[in-house]
């Protein structure tokens, strides 16, 4: 009985008619706690880091037969990016009436949990466990934590709801700028390099099924060979040759748990700092702007409840506007480090290596969170139908000029094209974040302050959905343009020489590729030298998609119209 009523009075503790601010109390006290959790969630948006060392769980310095494969990676993020939106759009109206308090702690006890299920799914190889663990229950914790400060600090700060969601949700963008160097660190740290067997030539190899294998003891054991393009790709670098599969580790099952706990305790403390303004309260001086500004920025001071939001066209014009800016961007990110290396890494390896391509995604991190402050703020000024069109105007232009960079880098191997496309990708990611900043404080206008919380939560499922277009979109056309590339080459190569390097005929091409013997860069170590390296062109076909989903973003921001009254609550 003492047991219950302690959880009972715990519980009542995190309620938000706990955590309403006395007066006099500062509002700027609260930013920081909600920074500090969208830092801890905003990870998610280092996943790449995890891609390399989850593919090559067993094989360690290359993927091995029996390893995960990219795009079944891949889908790891994109389930928990589904399941921030679903949490998300569920959790908008238990957040009105519980307060943020209660939603960030469970936010953080999902969020650190599922990077401790994911621990043991690594450990014991089983996949379903990190699709559960980071998918869902991270997920889940996504979607809690995202939601959590939004409507809050709208409330705080209605002198100036740009700025606010800018800070609200600014410190998601810039997670990966903290969590990508402590994950390649941790990864490193644990990272333990597996049996060395000497170079190629020096090793009899057997090919069973496509897979490559030594006999030790009298026992066939499976190996993985590193050629001089893997090299740049190991976690720690070592010699070319075979490597004994299963006898290494790549540090990832040890980083979860480290990353598990510390999310969990920063999540937790942020999350008792939160606190709710009083009942009518309003920033000293402040008065709502004149009806005359309001409407040339398209901003109510009414209000539309939750569930009739969803009756208006509306609240479906902004689903599309975010779904398919947030498309756009995170099947990208999803492959940000790999995309970084396939393109470059091949043109211009003495520039992207490993580190280089770690880096970038730190940079992503830096300028999606610059913008999302930078283009919430601006759009108080410019207004947010404004600041949208500029997003998707500039956006269509600069990713249909990423194929062309991608293919002038390899005829040039310029550094030139690599700054280029440094540059362009930044840029975008600015307005990457800056889209999720802005959409809050755009509901805001068009829906009324009151229950714009919950509203978000609805809107969220774009995101959702835009986690799995993105990265359905950037896996499929890549493994299809990655296959083709293939066989493309294994035309160039003799057919003697093919047979003697990989130890099958080309016409097991199909399980050789499926076995991951037979790869690109292994195959450009046997192609007539000038042969161009057709990693760079990989990405092509999804860029030049992306800027067709903008332009139906583009007619769906330009069609935004005020609510009509029959949707205003009448006592507002």
């Amino acid at each position: 009985m003492f047991h219950i009523s302690g959880r009972l009075a715990m519980l009542q503790f995190l309620h938000k008619e706990r955590i309403i601010a006395p007066a006099g109390f500062n509002r700027w006290l609260v930013p920081p706690a909600s920074i500090a959790i969208h830092l801890c969630i905003g990870s998610v948006y280092a996943w790449s880091i995890f891609n390399p060392p989850l593919t090559r769980v067993h094989g360690v310095v290359t993927s091995a037969g029996s390893d995960w494969s990219l795009s079944s990676v891949v889908w790891i993020f994109t389930v928990a990016i589904v399941f921030l939106g679903l949490a998300a759009a569920f959790a908008g109206r238990w957040l009105e009436q519980v307060g943020p308090r209660m939603v960030g702690a469970v936010a953080a006890c999902c969020w650190g949990g599922g990077f401790l299920l994911g621990s043991l799914g690594i450990h014991t190889h089983q996949l379903w466990l990190l699709y559960l663990g980071y998918g869902v229950l991270g997920g889940c914790g996504l979607g809690l934590g995202y939601v959590s400060p939004v409507s809050t600090l709208i409330r705080w700060f209605p002198d100036r709801r740009g700025m606010a969601t800018g800070m609200a949700i600014m410190g998601f963008g810039g997670g990966a700028m903290v969590a990508a160097p402590v994950k390649e660190k941790l990864l490193e740290f644990f990272y333990r390099a597996p049996e060395y067997l000497g170079r190629v030539a020096d090793v009899e190899l057997v090919t069973r099924e496509g897979q490559r294998f030594v006999e030790l003891a009298g026992a066939l054991r499976e190996v993985v060979i590193v050629g001089a393009n893997d090299v740049a790709r190991m976690t720690v670098e070592g010699p070319e040759g075979v490597y004994l599969v299963g006898t290494g580790d790549v540090g990832a099952m040890q980083t979860f748990v480290v990353l598990g706990i510390v999310y969990f305790v920063v999540m937790m403390l942020a999350a008792f700092s939160y606190r709710i303004p009083a009942p009518g309260w309003k920033p000293e001086g402040w008065e709502p702007p004149h009806e005359s500004e309001a409407a040339q920025k398209m901003m109510t001071d009414r209000h539309v409840d939750i569930d009739q939001a969803l009756k208006t066209r509306q609240f479906y014009q902004l689903w599309v506007v975010l779904c398919f800016n947030v498309t756009a961007g995170i099947g990208v990110l999803g492959v940000a480090k790999t995309m970084m290396t396939e393109i470059f890494g091949t043109t211009l390896p003495h520039i992207v290596d490993g580190a280089f391509a770690a880096t970038y995604v730190v940079m992503i991190s830096v300028f999606n969170m610059i913008g999302r402050f930078f283009w919430a703020s601006a759009s108080d000024y410019l207004g947010r139908r404004r600041t949208y069109w500029i997003f998707f105007a500039l956006g269509i232009a600069l990713y249909a000029s990423i194929p062309f960079a991608a293919q002038s880098v390899s005829v040039s191997r310029s550094v030139v094209w690599l700054v280029y496309f440094y540059a362009v990708t930044m840029v975008i990611f600015t307005m990457y974040g800056g889209g999720f900043a802005t959409i809050p404080a755009y509901l805001a206008d068009i829906f009324g302050t009151r229950f714009v919380g919950g509203i978000h939560g609805r809107l969220l499922t774009a995101w959702s959905t835009a986690g799995v277009l993105g990265p359905l979109a950037i896996t499929s056309l890549r493994q299809r343009s990655r296959i083709d590339a293939i066989h493309a080459l294994a035309q160039q190569v003799e057919p003697g020489e093919f047979r003697e390097h990989f130890g099958a005929g080309i016409e097991q091409l199909a399980v050789l590729i499926e076995q991951q013997t037979v790869t690109i860069s292994k195959l450009m170590d046997l192609v007539p030298a000038g042969t161009p390296d057709p990693s760079a062109s990989l990405y092509n076909s999804t860029m030049y998609l992306m800027a067709v989903l903008l332009s139906v973003a583009l007619v769906a921001n330009a069609l935004m119209r005020p609510v009509h009254n029959k949707h205003y609550m009448q006592d507002t």
